[in-house]
């Protein structure tokens, strides 16, 4: 087990923690954490494209002219694709780009992406962080002693006043144990852990 310090939002050490191998020193994958975070990029896309054919195309289902004597092609419809206001062949409809990945899969690229941040030594433990107030201001301020430009903050519970505190900070995001994911993970460039969340991710991931 890797041997990590636990800080305090002052950056002082108040002690250490045990990170376990299983968790937090799993070798990366490239590859895998690529699917994982596909899948997730593409559940988010909405997919409502929508063109129309030529049987929703509105208008007139008459023979716009005679079949023959006009030197022209022939015609047989106003909402024919080689029309300007036809319909479209082969156009996109609204669809789902969402694909599934195994659990272990899942689970597998979450721990990957936690060990890849230890070992870049982008991840720090905090034994506590509690706003009385929500002070956006005060909020930027810890992030600045702490070192910290884009960071994700993983709480063990619902930190109200935190939450809120770092809302319009940008780079920064608060999430619990039950929702993180390999996205969020990549997607900033440090991780923040509190001290009784790491017991969380290891009781989810672990278990």
């Amino acid at each position: 087990m890797a041997v990590t310090e636990v800080v305090n939002i002052m950056k002082e050490k108040v002690g250490e923690i045990d990170l376990n191998d299983d968790l937090f020193g799993v070798d990366v994958d490239v590859h895998l954490l690529h699917s994982v975070v596909r899948m997730q990029r593409a559940a988010r896309r909405s997919g409502n494209a929508c063109t129309k054919t030529r049987v929703e195309v509105r208008g007139s289902s008459a023979k716009p002219y005679k079949q023959k004597g006009t030197g022209r092609a022939r015609a047989g419809s106003r909402q024919s694709p080689l029309w300007r206001g036809g319909g479209t062949v082969f156009g996109p409809k609204p669809r789902s780009y969402a694909f599934k990945l195994t659990k272990k899969v899942k689970r597998l690229g979450l721990k990957m992406a936690l060990s890849a941040r230890v070992a870049e030594k982008s991840c720090i433990v905090l034994d506590d962080f509690q706003m009385d107030e929500i002070k956006t201001k005060k909020f930027v301020s810890i992030m600045h002693q702490l070192d910290l430009a884009n960071a994700l903050i993983v709480v063990p519970e619902t930190n109200d006043a935190l939450e809120r505190s770092s809302r319009n900070v940008y780079g920064f995001k608060v999430i619990h144990p039950v929702g993180l994911n390999v996205y969020d993970v990549l997607h900033h460039k440090q991780l923040v852990l509190l001290q009784n969340s790491v017991e969380l991710l290891e009781k989810r991931l672990l278990s």
